[in-house]
């Protein structure tokens, strides 16, 4: 018998939770290379570093919400107490000014917020009818949360952390700058990314707050079996081998994009000729609003997955975001060379987020799904998880300050040097693919 769909209070106020949690997120991640790289003056080093801090949550994350959410703490009255102090943690780092007070906060932080995002999924199965029917559409509003951050925030430094300079006798910091005036206006952009930090402060006591009113959800109390070992035993068998392994190389691309590429779209933002104040009016500037196309596009691909994963194989569908990231970085690397206009380029690029997260993370998913067993699949999801969005992060954030820094030209970044990299690194890991995972239309070993 069909369940009976979730009340539109109760979807309503599950909305609401994924929409702020999300938009916590957002309002300072994307920004947050060009605020200590232009602002606080880290080296590319250091600031990798910073970016491997939410690795590490991620790794640490499941077994903080396991002790103390699942087993003595109800889930919504631990997010509460988490995105408080969380807030109050995030707004610190706004003016923090020390790498090392930098990097404590940073990691306090980190150890906090990293298991929310868990949590929030595990209260929404709880309480939605059916999870496959229901949470998709609740969990896209936490997309569409960091989309309008993400805008609002580049709205936020266009009008009030972008100077006015006299051009030719127009005061307009928008239009074909000279070099030292298009420095200033980016290092006062830069500093304005401070109040993203304050924003997210606010919006986690918000949502702190908040937490105190979703429905009540007690912690199970019971013991359960660890059933990591058996998990790993059924990831040792293909495809399920190949996708672990290359989910490290493809993590590591992947928080490439987040780490450099606000940056880059905010220099190249002043380059795009006369459609820039039209482009500013819409995303505004800093790079994280143009990067919301991204987001856009994810919800389209993962909308049309049910019927593209009907029409093609799972090892097309993987070989399709593969190559989209190799794609998206080529784009960004030789983007003064290709015969097209700098802003189709920009926008191609990061359109196809959508495909590199659809169509890789996401059908990875999928995958472990449909080639593990019922009583490991949970815990098959969790490795995979820890593989992509702990170990991942964590070596693709320090491998990209080590890569910031052989591409940096002195003040400036050479960006063919830095996107180069991590395209041909997308394009050996799509001949992995193409080489070691099964071809064909596989029976999914566990169809149920």
């Amino acid at each position: 018998m069909e369940s009976v769909p979730p009340t539109p209070a109760l979807k309503t106020r599950l909305s609401v939770m994924m929409f702020l949690q999300y938009a916590i997120w957002g309002a300072w991640l994307p920004l947050m290379y060009q605020f200590l790289s232009n602002h606080r003056g880290f080296s590319d080093d250091e600031i990798g570093y910073l970016f491997m801090i939410g690795g590490v949550g991620a790794v640490v994350a499941p077994f903080i919400a396991g002790q103390i959410a699942d087993r003595s703490f109800n889930t919504e009255k631990y997010l509460a107490i988490s995105h408080i102090m969380g807030g109050i943690l995030v707004w610190q780092l706004s003016w923090m000014e020390s790498y090392q007070g930098f990097f404590l906060f940073s990691l306090l932080y980190s150890l906090i917020y990293s298991p929310t995002l868990a949590l929030t999924n595990s209260l929404a199965f709880h309480h939605l009818p059916n999870r496959d029917r229901d949470f998709g559409r609740v969990r896209l509003w936490g997309t569409i949360g960091w989309i309008a951050v993400g805008i609002g925030i580049g709205q936020w430094l266009l009008h009030r952390h972008t100077p006015a300079i006299d051009v030719g006798g127009l005061a307009d910091a928008t239009l074909n700058l000279s070099a030292p005036s298009q420095a200033q206006v980016l290092a006062a952009q830069a500093a304005g990314i401070m109040d993203a930090f304050r924003l997210s402060g606010i919006l986690g006591d918000v949502m702190g707050i908040y937490c105190l009113t979703l429905p009540k959800t007690p912690p199970a109390r019971e013991k359960r079996n660890n059933a990591a070992l058996e998990a790993v035993a059924e990831v040792k068998r293909q495809p399920l081998l190949t996708l672990f392994l290359l989910g490290i190389p493809i993590s590591c691309i992947h928080q490439f994009y987040f780490v450099h590429t606000s940056g880059f779209l905010n220099t190249y933002q002043a380059k795009v000729g006369d459609v820039t104040e039209a482009i500013n009016g819409i995303f505004g500037v800093g790079g994280g609003g143009l990067m919301t196309i991204g987001q856009m596009s994810e919800i389209a691909v993962l909308a049309a997955i049910p019927l593209l994963a009907k029409m093609w194989s799972r090892k097309s569908l993987l070989l399709v975001g593969v190559m989209a990231y190799a794609v998206r970085m080529a784009l960004f690397a030789y983007v003064d060379a290709l015969p097209f206009p700098p802003l189709f380029t920009l926008i191609a690029g990061v359109a196809l987020h959508g495909l590199c997260f659809g169509c890789f993370i996401f059908v990875a998913f999928m995958v472990v799904d449909e080639e593990t067993s019922s009583d490991v699949r949970a815990s098959a999801q969790s490795l995979f998880g820890l593989v992509v969005f702990g170990i991942g992060i964590i070596i693709g954030s320090i491998v990209a300050g080590y890569v910031a820094s052989w591409a940096r030209d002195g003040d400036s970044m050479d960006y063919t040097r830095l996107f180069s990299v991590p395209m041909w690194a997308a394009l050996v890991c799509f001949a992995w693919l193409l080489a070691a995972y099964p071809g064909g239309r596989r029976v999914p070993r566990y169809p149920d």
